[in-house]
């Protein structure tokens, strides 16, 4: 008998489900994430990624793993739950906004607008998944001698990697500590500026366990709308109506 065919690796298949998803029109594409809870080691790389990927400052997390222990001893398990925003297609956190600065966009992402955003905090309040943060302007190196330029051949706070300006959202943010988003509210967005060139979400190409699935639920052929049809499948608080976009698998 021949050698068996090899499996296309899940990251392969996305990107091509990408692909064909960014040569639609924006609003016939619903972006979707699923995450297989049976596949999640806990290893937090996704974390990690997001962290790098976005240069997200202390205190400011867009994708935590919560680990919890389920069982009684001596049958005792652990499981392992990434929680980024649930991108909501009945939002809670857009309705509380006084400022109108937190929105859904054409492809059901919710997204804000830091240059409207006030501060206020509402949103986070309102968020039944606690997937919102505010940037209050920290630093790693606060309290070091490169906080403090006195590292000799190294680079300044303020011009190194914790300045660098973010390409959320597809656009460049100023220098950290000149303008926004410090002070305001801040979330996962599906790395909406790395879908903008053809690129997956962070979190799901530094996933290990090959966990996390993303794509357009609209098109039929994509892996997440297959996914979408396991009996496995739920969705965290269903019984607030909140209406998920971010999927898991049991």
């Amino acid at each position: 008998m021949g050698m068996p065919l090899p499996v296309e690796d899940h990251l392969i298949t996305m990107q091509r489900d990408l692909k064909r998803a960014l040569a639609k029109e924006p609003g016939h594409v619903r972006w979707t994430m699923v995450i297989d809870l049976a596949r999640c080691i806990g290893c937090h790389a996704c974390t990690i990624g997001c962290v790098a990927e976005n240069k997200l400052p202390p205190g400011v997390v867009y994708r935590p793993v919560v680990e919890e222990e389920l069982g009684r001893y001596p049958d005792v398990r652990r499981r392992f739950t990434p929680r980024p925003c649930q991108q909501c297609q009945n939002p809670p956190c857009t309705k509380v906004c006084p400022v109108t600065a937190t929105y859904k966009n054409a492809q059901g992402v919710v997204v804000v607008d830091y240059d409207r955003c006030i501060g206020c905090r509402y949103c986070l309040v309102a968020c039944p998944y606690n997937a919102r943060t505010s940037d209050f302007g920290e630093w790693y190196v606060k309290g070091t001698a490169m906080a403090e330029g006195k590292l000799v051949g190294r680079e300044k706070a303020g011009q190194g990697y914790e300045a660098t300006p973010a390409a959320e959202y597809g656009r460049q943010w100023p220098v950290r500590g000149q303008g926004s988003p410090m002070g305001n509210a801040r979330k996962c967005h599906f790395c909406l500026h790395r879908l903008a060139v053809g690129l997956l979400p962070a979190c799901v190409t530094t996933c290990v366990g090959r966990a996390t699935y993303f794509g357009d639920r609209n098109d039929a052929a994509s892996l997440v709308s297959e996914l979408l049809g396991s009996p496995r499948l739920r969705t965290l608080k269903p019984e607030l109506g909140t209406q998920p976009a971010v999927y898991y698998l049991n």
